[in-house]
């Protein structure tokens, strides 16, 4: 797709800052300067896909190659996907615009299993053969990554090579792969993938027939003695990886919008539900000092107010309180809030409570997963009920007004009182606050527990749906209680991800009839249709409870038997046992080893760091505060200009925008008091999405003097293409007592044409009225006559008008294109609207 041609589409869709690929931090290569070409897709909004960390990782990884190009490409939006099919454009990559079917390898992140339709919606977009058997020698190659690999035989036909565990272990040795091949001058596609067959980890479908028992069950007949299997890719040290320096600043509002820094992967609490502690081990922790020399770049390098230190339970992280007293040694000086999203209850104690809100108060979440003891050791969450309320009661002392506890239904061997046990759990919590006379809010957050492939639960049934709706509903009556609100996620979801969850290969024609049918963001309550989809597995001759209900035999063969995660089956299934039993397995971090079979103990094994003496004894220095004033204030006013591209940000992101590149050049800013303290920088006009302006203005205030010249220079590096600094001074009384009474603006029109004769017409008229919305959505009537003082034609597509600027006269250019010129809403947005400096007038 030409630059011209989305400058035509942006209008007309829905959050187009997703389409623009100008980012902070961004990579744009040259093309013909490089080799391999890839493109990294994640089927989900951009929104979902920017706060994903493992695509900036193999991102960061590919550029870091002098002969690689890596760039990005997310799921459209549906509005998106409708104009690229109305205009017959392809669908392109963010950066330089490029069709994917270009590329030479175009790799997808699989990480929710009902994002499968989003991925073939986008390889139909690109133009790209739907099947992997279907593909030309011109094609790209398309391969799969991602947690949902650990069973990929529901999407299995649709890659010609998937892989399977740590992607930063393998992507590097494919592109060699891929690099060897193209110059021994082998075009047959084949041949490629014997080669990438070899590393480990990676897996290719074509190299496997598939058999269909008495029974209906599928089974995979290698066709290729050297490709029997799969056997998971392991980066056995973090610390030895490369680590994204650059983080890309995402624009609009990601779903993660600060900084993520993975501290460690893996974990080995041993949670029998949970497919991650499964797939991902052994814990492998990131050296304390290297998350700490990574946090303070990665700030600097992103001007970010939040940090949130990642892993499966960060409140494990064997020295996570001295490593968080140094971390806030310099994110308090600098405003930075640090969160800890993934805690277990006893593990987030009162002193990291007390250095997290140190900055501001960063929300908990708690998975207590059941409510009571019983079903807590057959799940082997391994916490008591003391350390839920303690948790909770420290929480409220200290301050937080609200915290999320996550629990589960229909759970191996669950009962009624297990279900009781829930709302008794929470009216103790909300009884104990209520006598320490703390005042807090409660969140409940209820799913269906949907059995997942290499877990001990893996052979469990799904509980049907009615079940589930029943004990939801259950729930739901039971704790309308004051100051708890109950939230669960749609159990026909659960459904549905049940079925591609444990699926086989006769779901991958499943998969088109869904697409077919319209079926698109099926994570999003907005698109799920359950209905549709019950339809499309009608018509497909596929019934689902084939899925979700279930093995009786342990030793029946499973779909994913040929994906070798590391741990052994005799473990899930001892560990099956011990479920039923209630008996509780230690985590081998602090305990016994647990027998799972991933380690080798030589190669892999557990690396974690422990709080020895002089872990810490380096000094770190973090980013250069900006000195924190109450006092000094030296006011700046700032005029910019915002063209091309830029007229396509929107005025949160603008704020958010230029906040973060003053932080980036370590600016002195100043902030507000209170419990959220915000920088004081302040716009004159809130401009709408879309318009063009060559003059707008805004107040920027630091707590010490900077020459304006050096702001204006510092403040453009970091900017976007399509923002250009025009000036700086400091800000006088005057500059707030000189208002524009008038506004001149040039218009472009791409469609449609101004006519003379319609313009003569308003000239004409002794009145024109048009109602309009005020910001607070009132109605108000407004003369055009006496809102318009100039409209001069410059020829049928060009014209320049004057427009008023008093509250109760103010009208917008489109207002007076719309009844003056009769042009419609299409012909509106399409046009190029420019907001002119007051001097033209």
């Amino acid at each position: 797709m030409s630059e011209t041609s989305i400058q035509e589409i942006l209008p007309l869709v829905q959050m187009p800052s997703r389409y623009l690929g100008s980012e902070t931090n961004r990579i744009k290569k040259s093309w013909e300067k490089t080799q391999l070409h890839v493109a990294l897709a994640f089927p989900d909004l951009y929104e979902i896909g920017t706060s994903h960390f493992g695509i900036q990782i193999l991102y960061g990884m590919l550029n870091a190659r002098e002969e690689i190009l890596a760039e990005r490409v997310y799921a459209p939006a549906v509005d998106m996907e409708a104009q690229l099919r109305k205009n017959e454009r392809p669908l392109c990559s963010l950066e330089s615009a490029t069709p994917l079917k270009k590329f030479d390898l175009l790799g997808f992140s699989l990480l929710y299993e009902l994002n499968y339709t989003n991925m073939v919606n986008m390889l139909d977009l690109a133009g790209i053969a739907l099947f992997a058997q279907a593909r030309s020698e011109r094609e790209p190659f398309v391969i799969g990554g991602g947690p949902c690999t650990c069973n990929p035989e529901p999407v299995a036909d649709f890659f010609d090579a998937i892989v399977v565990g740590d992607g930063e272990a393998v992507i590097l040795q494919m592109a060699d792969a891929w690099k060897a091949w193209r110059q021994a001058g082998d075009g047959r596609r084949s041949t490629l993938l014997k080669r990438w067959s070899r590393i480990k980890g990676v897996y290719i479908p074509s190299f496997f027939e598939v058999a269909v028992d008495a029974g209906g069950t599928q089974r995979l007949i290698p066709k290729e003695s050297s490709h029997l299997g799969v056997e998971r890719a392991v980066v056995a040290d973090l610390n030895d990886e490369p680590f994204p320096s650059r983080p890309i600043i995402p624009f609009g509002r990601p779903v993660h919008d600060r900084l993520r820094m993975e501290i460690a992967r893996g974990c080995t609490r041993g949670c029998r539900f949970c497919q991650a502690g499964m797939i991902y081990r052994p814990v492998r922790e990131r050296r304390p000092m290297a998350v700490l020399s990574s946090a303070t770049q990665l700030l600097k390098e992103s001007g970010y107010e939040d940090l949130s230190l990642l892993s499966l339970s960060t409140g494990d992280y064997s020295c996570i309180t001295p490593l968080m007293k140094k971390i806030m040694d310099f994110c308090t000086a600098d405003r930075v809030a640090v969160s800890l999203p993934s805690l277990r209850a006893g593990s987030l104690t009162p002193e990291l409570m007390e250095l997290i809100r140190k900055v501001r108060k960063t929300g908990f979440t708690i998975a207590p997963e059941a409510g009571s003891q019983r079903l807590r050791d057959v799940i082997n969450k391994n916490i008591t009920e003391s350390d839920i309320v303690e948790t909770v009661e420290n929480a409220f002392a200290l301050g937080w007004k609200q915290i999320k506890l996550y629990f589960m239904v229909g759970l191996p061997t669950e009962a009624q009182a297990d279900l009781e046990a829930i709302v008794a759990l929470i009216k103790e919590l909300k009884s104990n606050t209520k006598r320490l006379r703390r005042s807090g809010k409660i969140i409940v957050s209820v799913a269906t527990f949907v059995p997942k492939p290499h877990t001990p639960f893996q052979w469990e049934p799904q509980i049907p749906l009615e079940t589930a709706m029943q004990k939801i509903n259950w729930l739901k009556n039971n704790l309308k209680l004051p100051g708890v609100q109950v939230k669960w996620q749609d159990p026909r979801v659960s459904v549905i991800e049940g079925v591609w969850a444990r699926g086989d290969r006769k779901l991958n024609k499943v998969l088109i009839n869904a697409w077919r049918s319209g079926c698109r963001f099926d994570g999003w309550t907005d698109y799920f249709n359950y209905d549709r989809w019950i339809s499309v597995f009608e018509d497909s001759g596929i019934e689902p409870t084939h899925y979700t209900e279930g093995y009786s035999d342990t030793d029946q063969p499973l779909a994913w038997d040929h994906i070798n995660i590391g741990v052994d089956r005799s473990f899930l299934v001892e560990e099956k046992a011990r479920a039923v039993d209630g008996r509780i397995t230690e985590d081998c971090r602090t305990g016994a080893c647990s027998g799972c079979g991933v380690c080798d103990f030589t190669l892999i094994k557990p690396v974690s760091f422990h709080d020895q003496k002089g872990l810490f004894s380096t000094k770190t220095k973090g980013p250069e505060p900006a000195p924190i004033s109450s006092e000094t204030a030296v006011k700046y006013l700032v005029n910019f200009k915002k063209m091309k591209e830029a007229r396509f940000l929107g005025h949160l992101e603008m704020v958010s925008l230029f906040i973060r590149s003053l932080r980036r050049e370590r600016l002195p800013l100043k902030y507000s008091n209170g419990f959220h303290p915000m920088p004081k920088i302040s716009f004159k006009d809130t401009l709408p999405m879309g318009m063009q302006s060559e003059d707008e203005q805004m107040w920027v205030t630091l707590t010490e003097a900077v020459d304006s010249g050096e702001l204006i220079l510092r403040l453009q590096r970091q900017l976007p293409s399509g923002l250009e600094i025009t000036g700086c001074s400091l800000y006088t009384k005057e500059d707030a007592l000189d208002p524009v009474d008038k506004q001149p603006y040039r218009i472009e029109l791409k469609d449609g044409f101004f006519m003379k004769k319609d313009l003569a017409w308003f000239l004409g008229q002794q009145s024109v009225t048009i109602e309009r919305k005020s910001k607070k959505g009132k109605r108000v009537v407004v003369d055009l006559k006496k809102a318009v003082s100039e409209i001069r034609l410059l020829d049928d597509h060009h014209a320049l008008m004057t427009l008023g600027t008093d509250k109760n006269l103010m009208v917008r250019p489109g207002h007076v294109m719309k009844t003056v010129f009769n042009l419609n809403e299409l012909q509106i947005l399409t046009a190029i609207i420019t907001k002119r400096k007051t001097n033209h007038v």
